[in-house]
């Protein structure tokens, strides 16, 4: 799986300082909810995105590549992908998760044929 999907790309606007923490997130069809946590690690950045009730709780980790705008005056976040490819995403799970590279290789396959 390719590192590139873990970075921002240069044009989203993301500086390494940034709180991205209770951003709103926006599909390119519409609002799906808001930044829960994110990673600013190197070679390792996403966001965690709570859907509330729009999947009824649901929370998908997206890799930062899908990112491509950060807007810090209105805090949002739009990224490349449809409502409908966020609610079949692989669930995220804190606890089991993070740092779990099975969890990665199925992210990186799930995100992987998505143009990314």
């Amino acid at each position: 799986m390719s590192n590139e999907m873990w970075s921002y790309v240069p044009t989203a606007g993301h500086g390494p300082d940034s709180d991205l923490t209770g951003y709103r997130v926006e599909a390119t069809d519409g609002h799906i909810g808001k930044v829960d946590k994110y990673s600013n690690e190197v070679v390792d950045q996403y966001i965690v995105v709570d859907t509330g009730v729009w999947i009824f709780g649901k929370e998908v980790l997206l890799p930062a590549s899908t990112v491509t705008v950060i807007d810090n005056d209105e805090r949002r976040i739009l990224v490349s992908l449809t409502k409908e490819q966020i609610k079949n995403a692989p669930e995220f799970d804190k606890e089991k998760h993070l740092g779990d590279p099975a969890y990665r290789d199925q992210l990186g396959g799930y995100y992987g044929g998505s143009g990314h």
